[in-house]
Order: structure tokens, then sequence, then C-alpha cells
């Protein structure tokens, strides 16, 4: 099993803790609703945990591979697109999970990108309470 079937049996289970050894240390996440990504493993663990939370009838639909060039340093890498659909708040969301890998295999950058603006702005606002609530981010003024 690879790193993106580990990944997404962990996503399915709702195992948050199986992600640990699935990034590596300095992973990037880069949200579609924050313009600089979150960074370390620290952080992106939480985000985790708070987007499992999130998330309803969380399921994966499709899977592409390629490489792609990373944003870090402009290598290219292995990569997978992961395409799923969810719910978050009674709003039907539809993204993928683009999954860059280091040498090593594990997840290196991590960028979501979901439709419609909508759901967008549901799915943000419910990460921001949940990040705040875990004091992974301060409260907006």
């Amino acid at each position: 099993m690879d790193t993106a079937d580990r990944f997404r049996a962990a996503v399915e289970r709702r195992d948050a803790a199986a992600f640990d050894e699935l990034f590596t240390d300095d992973i990037r996440f880069y949200s579609p609703v924050k313009f600089t990504p979150f960074e370390g493993k620290p952080m992106v663990l939480g985000l985790f945990g708070v987007l499992l939370r999130t998330f309803e009838e969380f399921r994966y639909v499709g899977r592409t591979g390629g490489d792609v060039t990373t944003s870090a340093d402009g290598t290219e890498t292995p990569a997978e697109v992961l395409v799923f659909r969810a719910t978050v708040r009674g709003k039907e969301i539809h993204g993928i999970d683009l999954l860059n890998f280091a040498p090593d295999g594990r997840i290196r950058e991590f960028t979501v990108m979901v439709r419609p603006l909508s759901a967008v702005q549901v799915l943000s606002e419910a990460v921001l309470a949940g990040l705040v609530a875990e004091g992974l981010v301060p409260a907006p003024s």
C-alpha cells in the first residue's frame, strides 16, 4: 500500500494519529482560503484533526497521479490527486487533495481545492472556529 492509499485509508477511518508517519516534519498545507500555507507537522496535524471533525459524509471518488513542481523549492516530485465529495453544515463540497511526495515517500506538500464558493465560505468559517477552539490560531479581532 503506497502513501496515498495509506492516507486515504486514514481519512476514511478518521484516524488522525495515522497522519504522523505520513507527513514530513516540514510539511506545507495550502488551504483554499488562506494565502500562506500552514507549515510544520504539529500545525498540519492539528489542522487535520479539525478537518476530520468538520467534514460530514466525506468520501473519495477518484484518483490520478503524475509529477508536480513543488512550491517550496521548485523541484519536480511524484504526486497524487484524490478527488472528494463531502458536506459541511449542509453544503455539498466537491474538491481535490493534491499530495506531493518527498523522496522517502512521505507527503511533503498538501494542497486542497474546493468548489463552489458558497461551500468554501462555510468550510472556511467552520475550520477557523475549530482552529481557534483548539488554540492553533488566535481568534479574529
